[in-house]
Order: C-alpha cells, then structure tokens, then sequence
C-alpha cells in the first residue's frame, strides 16, 4: 500500500526541498537594504493611513462561515456522486439526511437575516 503513495511523498519533498532552498537562498544571499521607506506599509500606490479604529461589520464573517459551510456541502457532494450506483438506497438516504441538514441550516440563517446585506 505504501507503493501506491510513494510518489505523493517524493512529490511533496521535492517541493518542500525546493521552497526551503529559494527561501534559504533570498533570505541569506540576498541584499538587505532596510530604509524608512520600504519599511512603510504599501497599498495600491498610495500612503496607508491605517484602520485601527475600523470594525468590521459581522456580516463579512457571517458570510465567510456560510461560504464554507455550503463550500464543504460541495465537496462531499461530488465524490458521492461520482460513487452513487455502489451506494445504493443506503447511500442516497444518507446524502438526502445531509442535504436536509443543510437545507435547515440555510434557512435558519436566511430568516435570522444572515444573508441581507442591507436592512
């Protein structure tokens, strides 16, 4: 079995190898010429005047835990799919338990008003 995943491993040291030597390489060989100017923040041609004070609303959270909710939905979706036959009844009364699951869970969000973006 360890075969069959040797080529995984060996592809996975190499590129550990490879961003460890590029690293090594621009971190040791590398010129280092700090100055106040290229120690200031840059963002997007412009003076960063900083946002310290500024609180995100918790809707752009609220958001990005749905997106991965419904994301993780998606891949265990296709991989059932793609073994659906094999599965059976058994297979597909599981999957419409999680799809159920999942159906209350956005509906619990959309009438507490999680996906309004503007009241």
């Amino acid at each position: 079995m360890f075969s069959a995943y040797l080529p995984l491993f060996l592809m996975v040291a190499v590129a550990i190898v490879v961003a460890l030597v590029l690293w090594s390489a621009a971190t040791f060989l590398g010129p280092k010429n700090p100055t106040p100017e290229k120690l200031t923040p840059y963002e997007s041609g412009a003076d960063s005047t900083g946002t310290q004070g500024v609180r995100p609303s918790v809707k752009f959270y609220v958001a990005a835990i749905l997106f991965v909710i419904f994301d993780v939905e998606a891949v265990f979706l296709y991989p059932w799919a793609s073994v659906f036959r094999e599965l059976g009844w058994l297979g597909l009364a599981e999957m419409l338990t999680f799809l159920v699951v999942l159906g209350v869970t956005l509906a619990y969000a959309w009438k507490k008003g999680a996906l309004e973006w503007v009241k």
